[in-house]
């Protein structure tokens, strides 16, 4: 399976992004509450991309491509903006109280949290993060 959505860099088309990714859980066989969990972490990376990517009131589109084989799914998101790496983003401290956490950091914790797999690289023009996650059954290979 390959679906590819493509968003400009506006928070008002999120639930387009919302259904695409429930579509494509649906047809892998994802249940409910990892759907509900695989949202989450797609809809903060692409947030991410759509408010920081660009510099306010530039226009820019969001790519989000996800492909499936017999044993993951793969969410890959690509953008134009300012090249950033949210793999280097040091790890939240989340026993600490929320006012005493540094400000951001928890999308990217989150995605790091219900992901099997995270990857960035820029390719010299684009942001490329893959996410990807193991289908229903399935275990990391060693």
């Amino acid at each position: 399976m390959i679906r590819k959505l493509t968003l400009p860099n506006d928070i008002e088309t999120i639930p387009q992004l919302s259904e695409f990714v429930d579509s494509v859980c649906e047809e892998t066989g994802f249940d409910m509450s990892t759907t509900m969990s695989l949202n989450l972490a797609i809809e903060e990376s692409v947030v991410n991309v759509m408010t920081y990517a660009y510099p306010e009131g530039e226009r820019g589109t969001v790519d989000i491509e996800a492909t499936s084989d017999d044993h993951s799914v793969t969410f890959c998101i690509k953008d134009a903006g300012i090249p950033f790496d949210p793999t280097t983003t040091a790890e939240v401290d989340t026993t600490l109280p929320a006012e005493k956490r540094s400000i951001g950091g928890l999308g990217i914790h989150l995605m790091r949290k219900i992901m099997d797999a995270i990857h960035y690289h820029h390719d010299g023009k684009h942001n490329i993060l893959t996410l990807k996650k193991l289908l229903p059954g399935k275990h990391k290979q060693q």
